[in-house]
């Protein structure tokens, strides 16, 4: 069973061509799934029902996972018993009659405008580290990208005489996102004055932004770099890169943005995901409305 396992994260990165951080979230999934069937003394796939299948989402609930884990392990394991029979390693599916736990909507967290000047003008610009964080942190707030993708932009992505940049996003799609002019002031300041002092001798990086050894950046060394700055701020919120991408596109939405631009601007594929950011902006307003209508 565990060699079928392996056959099938095989799939998922040769036939599928998935992301290493998507094959990492199915195999820490199915690790989890497959010492359960261990620890059960399932020895054969052939073994399974979807009384089974039950029995181990209990015990993740019991366990207080969330929701949202608990479905998206419902979906890594509808997938997996798919594989498996596609495949012919077994003609049970256990998964055929287990319906997809409803996700709760969960409104993501965003900064204030207040608290986004502070942040952005947290990092001290007086050395190459501080003025290259003040550039990260700008690019961030300016363009909503997700942090692989602000990690994966490279020199040749830049297209500043023309304020834009290109990046691959989910599903290897390409998209331009427009960039600001202080946005590309700071770049323009990185790249004179931040990235040369960067570069150590011998070592070459194609990548846009380069951390103290003169590499691309981690998706770790990203937000370390956030959490201490945002720690600087004296922001007491949690604040993640993705909090910089809900306020983006909530700030966007705030100021009389089409919800059509700011799906393509995220790059979401379907434009229910951004509708998210619509209860937002009317929850605010509601917030607005009471405080200061007089007979609210």
């Amino acid at each position: 069973m565990d060699n079928d396992l392996k056959d099938y994260v095989h799939f998922l990165k040769v036939e599928r061509g998935l992301s290493e951080n998507t094959i990492a979230s199915y195999k820490r999934d199915l690790a989890q799934y497959m010492a359960y069937l261990t620890k059960n003394n399932v020895t054969t796939w052939d073994m399974l029902d979807r009384y089974f299948i039950l029995s181990f989402l209990k015990e993740l609930s019991d366990a207080n996972k969330s929701a949202a884990t608990i479905t998206r392990m419902v979906s890594s394991l509808r997938k997996f018993h798919q594989f498996l029979k596609q495949e012919r390693y077994t003609d049970v599916d256990p998964m055929q009659h287990i319906e997809t736990p409803k996700k709760a909507k969960k409104l993501p967290k965003t900064l204030s405008l207040k608290e986004i000047e502070t942040l952005l003008e947290t990092p001290k610009t007086t050395d190459k580290f501080g003025i290259r964080d003040r550039a990260i942190l700008e690019v961030m707030y300016a363009t909503g990208l997700r942090v692989t993708e602000l990690i994966n932009l490279k020199l040749d992505d830049m297209h500043l005489s023309l304020g834009l940049i290109q990046t691959i996003g989910k599903g290897d799609k390409e998209r331009i996102i427009p960039l600001g002019d202080i946005a590309i002031q700071w770049i323009d300041i990185y790249l004179e004055k931040s990235r040369p002092l960067l570069i150590k001798p011998g070592v070459t990086s194609p990548y846009l932004f380069l951390n103290h050894r003169g590499q691309g950046f981690s998706r770790q060394g990203i937000w370390k770099n956030l959490g201490q700055h945002v720690k600087a701020a004296g922001i007491e919120k949690e604040v993640t890169p993705h909090t910089l991408r809900h306020s983006f596109a909530t700030h966007l939405l705030e100021n009389g943005a089409d919800l059509r631009v700011v799906q393509e601007l995220l790059g979401h594929a379907d434009i229910s995901t951004t509708q998210i950011y619509t209860h937002i902006t009317k929850q605010r307003m509601a917030d607005v409305y009471k405080t200061h209508f007089p007979r609210a």
